[in-house]
């Protein structure tokens, strides 16, 4: 196959994939400049090396990678850069009283105080609905490894998502 056949089907691989990604990036970001720019980033770094994808059936496998090691690294640039955080409050204002809209906050709130490589597993197995076989495939990891980031990350949210009643 020419390579101007292979780049075409390789563009049309990742046009179909723009939201989802850009979903993923923003679920383990929580920002939306950052899931902007990392699924930018790694689309980029996809298109650069899009000679090493052997398999077009395996294209979700070798992009999710390609994505989630760019917001790993952006998560890791975060720790190293020097910000001090504003004081968390739970009495936030809230302008909609639902329950779902304040647990979902809830969740946001304790899933931004795990370090990178706990939030990332806990995005990939509940938010993008991944078995633990897939995370560790996902981010080249023994399964058990993957448990146990899965098991103390939800360990460290439980206190803060639990009802104090």
């Amino acid at each position: 196959m020419a390579n101007g056949a292979t780049d075409e089907a390789f563009a049309t691989l990742t046009r179909r994939r723009i939201d989802s990604a850009y979903r993923l990036a923003w679920a383990i970001l929580t920002d939306d400049v950052d899931a902007d720019d990392a699924t930018q980033d790694a689309f980029a770094l996809a298109w650069r090396n899009r000679r090493s994808l052997r398999d077009p059936e395996r294209f979700d496998a070798w992009f999710g990678r390609i994505l989630v090691n760019v917001c790993r690294e952006r998560l890791r640039r975060r720790v190293r850069q020097k910000v001090r955080p504003l004081e968390e409050t739970d009495d936030l204002p809230v302008s909609d009283s639902s329950v779902q809209l304040s647990s979902r906050d809830a969740i946001a709130r304790a899933m931004t105080r795990l370090d990178a490589d706990h939030r990332m597993v806990v995005v990939l197995r509940y938010w993008a609905d991944m078995t633990v076989d897939e995370i560790a495939e996902r981010l080249d990891l023994p399964s058990g490894t993957v448990k146990s980031r899965l098991h103390y990350a939800l360990r460290s949210m439980r206190p803060r998502l639990e009802d104090p009643r």
